[in-house]
């Protein structure tokens, strides 16, 4: 059987019979625009992807991030096909290349509005127009011009739906790294958690490990791994011996407390309270070394007026904890006179001629708990080997690398609010204890306690599961690269064969060109775009007023360059690529902004009801109006705002 796909123009598709299926068939990296005949049969020897209408006019929604996802582990690790896209012989592609381009909306690219009419399927791939001839003297800046890259590459783009419910947008990149894992992980992690659950009441079992340590940024006591350089004031807790005991082992949990000084972060206060009796056994407010520039009140609690009296020295402080931490000192039983002969003392006379045995353990090295504890660690330049950390044990409801917070925990799980004093700032008295409440219930219940996606994985580790086709006709395991602004080790490309770090796009490009031909998977993110439009906003300034006015876009003068160098990237970059390289550009969202402003305000409106202030006080003192309008139009600006495209295609 063959198929037969006409495309007038250039590389546009056309609907064809395919049995039961129909099929929007098209050559996206076809290079010329003319009439062109294009004769495919089953026994073709490139890979092509092909648009399933059929399926697409069934759903009631638009693809989703999910989807996405999915055909990159159809490709990649041998995941089922999805039924929205076919990938013809999937077999042959070499390499697959994932860019996130938030930014790149559909009034950019020139292509016509979604569809409004109850009769029309909005979510249908949209066909992407032949740009128009340029006109040198006509004065007026054409965007789509600035950027033909995408319609010379791609025929279509297909409309997205980012995650989120009618009232919030979620995370786009947690849905496209954290997946379902397969049904054989599935049983091997069932088993574990039989084993597990066996002896659920063994603290031990929460411990983190070195690789948990690493990927969380934890100092890292030198006799565990040599990759922690301690600075001047640092100090390690000795380390544990093979042989102690863990009879008796103390469990502690810790928070602290900061402020910003000349030097930067330092230690105001720090809370230490014992598992076992749930007493506070050592609670300290600190005199910094520099003066001090920020109290941070709103977090720390710490005031001036509660720091003028201090003297306690930063180093008196942590002595006493590492005086805690570390393991008692080593008593012999020989020390106590009065000591009763135990009824094994003969066998233990007779194993004790063996040079490696000995007639006690050494005492327990304490273990400590914390929420989110290489924080806490930090701020008492304390390395320690034995940690467990709230924010690990306990999952975000929209998975890793999302953390939770505390207070969500503590509310969620153990039914009760904590951190409402609002600007009156945090009590390391009650965060300590609401880590060892949460500890509790993780022993009493089992380790799958408090825990949303339990079958979900990072896409990265399901990769690493399976080999890959060599180049050379071999085979390997898969390599996974991230190639992302900031630090993607510490996030979403944590779990990657490698993460390389950028701080502009032009470091992004040159980061995937250099990693495509060593990886079979290789993602990257393009952010000048979105930065140019206002989309992303600096964690310093997020605490904007909820009354300031969204911005408008920049001009098409303003536009112009910015996509012009996006263009000049993905035209670099698509050069660089290897034949039978599968390429994916999705934008992930729309302007986010109206949104995000909205949900400033109720919550804001919401915090100051809980508070237990009055509607009329809300309204009057605090200034802010919640509606049932507001939320209509909260509803609908969410909706916009998920909208998002995305452009697949084979480099022959």
């Amino acid at each position: 059987m063959s198929i037969t796909t006409i495309q007038t123009k250039r590389a546009s598709p056309v609907t064809v019979s395919f049995g039961p299926i129909h099929l929007t068939c098209y050559n996206p990296y076809a290079a010329p625009k003319s009439n062109v005949i294009y004769v495919y049969k089953q026994q073709a020897t490139h890979p092509r992807f092909l648009y399933s209408n059929h399926d697409i006019l069934r759903r009631n929604h638009a693809i989703s991030i999910d989807d996405i996802r999915e055909v990159v582990l159809h490709i990649v690790a041998n995941a089922p096909p999805p039924t929205w896209i076919k990938v013809e012989n999937v077999n042959l592609i070499n390499r697959t290349v994932a860019l996130f381009i938030p930014g790149l909306t559909p009034e950019i690219l020139g292509l016509p509005p979604l569809p409004t009419s109850a009769i029309v399927n909005p979510n249908i791939p949209i066909s992407i127009p032949l740009l128009p001839p340029t006109s040198s003297t006509s004065d007026q800046v054409s965007l789509p011009g600035c950027i033909p890259f995408i319609a010379n590459t791609f025929s279509h783009a297909c409309p997205t739906r980012a995650p989120g419910d009618s009232t919030r947008m979620h995370s786009v990149l947690s849905s496209f790294f954290s997946g379902p894992v397969t049904g054989e992980e599935k049983k091997r992690r069932q088993s574990l958690r039989a084993q597990t659950d066996s002896t659920k009441a063994d603290p031990k079992q929460y411990l983190l490990t070195l690789d948990q340590m690493i990927e969380n940024d934890y100092p890292i006591p030198s006799y565990m791994a040599e990759i922690f350089q301690k600075p001047d004031g640092w100090l390690e807790t000795p380390k544990p011996a093979e042989n102690e005991s863990h009879w008796n082992q103390k469990i502690y949990a810790i928070d602290c407390e900061m402020c910003i000084t000349e030097d930067g972060k330092e230690l105001t206060r720090v809370c230490v309270i014992d598992y076992t009796s749930g007493k506070v056994i050592y609670d300290q407010l600190v005199k910094p070394r520099k003066p001090i520039l920020d109290y941070l009140t709103r977090w720390s609690g710490i005031t001036a007026a509660q720091l003028d009296p201090v003297t306690t020295t930063f180093e008196e402080v942590q002595a006493h904890v590492m005086s805690l931490l570390s393991p008692p000192p080593l008593k012999s039983p020989k020390s106590n006179p009065f000591r009763m002969p135990s009824p094994t003392s003969r066998s233990s006379r007779s194993r004790s001629r063996s040079p490696k045995a000995t007639s006690f353990a050494p005492p327990p090295t304490p273990i400590v708990i914390g929420h989110s504890l290489e924080s806490d660690l930090k701020a008492l330049k304390i390395c320690h080997p034995l940690c467990i950390d709230t924010a690990l044990i306990y999952h975000h409801p929209r998975g890793r690398p999302l953390k939770p917070g505390l207070a969500w925990l503590t509310k969620k799980w153990c039914n009760r609010e904590i951190q409402t004093r609002g600007e009156g700032g945090h009590d390391p008295e009650e965060d300590a204890r609401a880590c060892l409440d949460l500890f509790k219930k993780k022993l009493e219940l089992g380790s799958a306690f408090g825990e949303f996606k339990v079958d979900f994985e990072s896409v990265f580790e399901r990769m690493a599961r399976v080999t890959a086709r060599d180049i050379t006709g071999g085979v390997a395991k898969v390599k996974t690269a991230v190639v992302d602004h900031g630090n993607p080790s510490s996030m979403h490309g944590s779990k990657a064969t490698t993460a390389i770090g950028c701080a502009s796009d032009d470091e992004v490009l040159d980061g995937i060109t250099g990693a495509i031909n060593s990886h079979q998977f290789v993602y990257g993110r393009f952010l000048g775009l979105a930065n140019t439009l206002g989309w992303i906003t600096p964690k310093s300034a997020s605490d904007t007023p909820e009354n300031v006015p969204v911005t408008p876009p920049p001009s098409a003068e303003e536009l112009a360059p910015v996509l012009k160098d996006l263009n000049r990237h993905l035209t670099a970059l698509h050069a660089s690529l290897p034949p039978r390289t599968a390429f994916l550009i999705f934008t992930g969202h729309s302007d986010p902004r109206k949104m995000a402003q909205l949900n400033a305000r109720k919550s804001r409106w919401e915090t100051a009801l809980k508070s237990g202030k009055s509607v009329e006080e809300v309204v009057n003192v605090e200034g802010v109006r919640w509606t049932t309008a507001d939320t209509r139009e909260l509803e609908e600006q969410v909706e916009l705002a998920r909208r998002g495209l995305v452009f697949l295609g084979i480099k022959q």
